[in-house]
């Protein structure tokens, strides 16, 4: 149904286009930040941040991100959007279960959860990640509930 493809100079200024929808745009930082993000991580040694740009029938739909913490150690879902011309056709739920399926090979390291940071405002992003079978952890940090999954 979906795949992810890697971030290149080709596709970059399609991902950065990307858009959720207008009631949608206070609950994540846009693409391009996410990527400026990605490289901090990735150059400063303090995390394995892995974005991919999330293709459906060949055409870009979404954009998702997730890290690993060797500290913790655990895994992170750091982004997660789909286009707003693209959303309720399954692509998100697809590409969530698709990264799991990659993070319980453990890529970069041992973890025994993953974890995602969702705004408490955004109910279809909570009932999305609680119906794949996160659960709340009660940790709330900038009005951003902490949901976990064990691996």
């Amino acid at each position: 149904m979906i795949e992810f493809r890697e971030i290149t100079f080709e596709n970059l200024g399609e991902l950065t286009e990307l858009e959720v929808a207008d009631g949608q745009k206070n609950f994540l930082a846009d693409n391009l930040h996410s990527l400026a993000h990605a490289y901090i991580s990735i150059t400063t040694g303090c995390g394995y941040a892995t974005p991919y740009a999330i293709y459906a029938g060949g055409a870009m739909v979404g954009f998702i991100m997730y890290d690993y913490q060797p500290k913790d150690p655990s895994y992170y879902i750091w982004r997660l959007m789909i286009d707003k011309n693209h959303q309720g056709k399954g692509y998100g739920r697809a590409a969530i279960e698709k990264l799991i399926a990659e993070i319980k090979t453990r890529p970069h390291g041992p973890a025994d959860c993953i974890e995602v940071f969702v705004v408490a405002e955004n109910v279809a992003a909570i009932k999305l990640y609680d119906s794949i079978g996160f659960v709340d952890t009660g940790v709330v940090d900038e009005g951003e509930m902490l949901l976990r999954l064990g691996i």
